[in-house]
Formats: structure tokens, C-alpha cells, sequence
């Protein structure tokens, strides 16, 4: 078994989608090992994106991933990170799968309603970023 990171974002959480994708992510087969919901503070966002910190699009993104709640989730199944990726779709919800998580909920290649991890090194990052090691027992 396989952990990944997940966040439902602002855009999806406001728009009342949250539970329509935690239903999704259950009937794709996966296990919530950890879940909550908060508001990143502009440290938060900027130190778990900080990977992109030289890019155009950083400072909007932060902005847009502190405008308001986020469900931060730890998954696992079976070759998660791979699972999660195909469950989500596209980045950008045009181009997405139909019945992906993007594709239904996201508006467009900004506000696409959810990340998730892109390595089993990113996973490991993201995890530790937001969970402690006995809440993902």
C-alpha cells in the first residue's frame, strides 16, 4: 500500500463540491488515513509551493490557496500517487477525462478543485508538511 497527499481547494470547498469528492475518492478505493480542513496562512502556501517560488503564476496561487478553506487528505491504496493522478484528471479541467475530479468540479486550469502529490518524494514532502507521523497510522 501507498500513501499520497491530497488538498481539496478554496474553489471546490466554497462551491460546497467537498463532499461530492470525498465521496469520489472513497468510490475510486481509497483509504482516508488523515483528513482536516483549515485555511493556509500565506507562510504555509508559499513554504509548501516554494518549489515554484521563480514562476510567474506563484504569487496567484498562493493567493488563491489562502482565499478561503482547504480539505488537506492523506490517501492510500494500491500505487496511490499513480491512482490519485488518474482520478483527479488533467490539470487543466478542459482537457480532463470525463467523470475525473477535474473535470466535474474544477473551472478551469487554476481553480481545478484539487491537488495531489506527482512522486512518492513529493508525497513524503507533502505529508510531513501537514500531518504528523502518528496521524497517519
Amino acid at each position: 500500500m501507498q500513501k499520497t497527499f491530497a488538498i481539496i481547494k478554496p474553489d471546490a470547498v466554497a462551491a460546497g463540491k467537498a463532499g461530492s469528492i470525498l465521496a469520489d475518492i472513497q468510490a475510486a478505493g481509497f483509504t482516508i488515513k488523515a483528513m482536516r480542513m483549515t485555511r493556509l496562512s500565506k507562510p504555509q502556501a508559499e513554504g509548501f509551493y516554494a518549489v515554484h517560488k521563480e514562476r510567474p503564476f506563484f504569487g496567484g496561487l498562493i493567493e488563491f490557496m489562502t482565499e478561503g478553506p482547504v480539505v488537506l487528505l492523506a490517501l492510500e491504496a494500491e500505487d496511490a500517487i499513480k491512482k490519485w493522478r488518474d482520478t483527479m484528471g488533467a490539470t487543466n479541467p478542459e482537457k480532463a477525462t470525463e467523470g475525473t475530479i477535474r473535470k466535474k468540479y474544477g473551472t478551469n486550469i487554476e481553480r481545478n478543485a484539487t491537488h495531489g502529490s506527482d512522486a512518492p518524494e513529493t508525497a513524503a514532502f507533502e505529508l510531513a508538511y501537514f500531518f504528523t507521523g502518528f496521524e497517519l497510522l
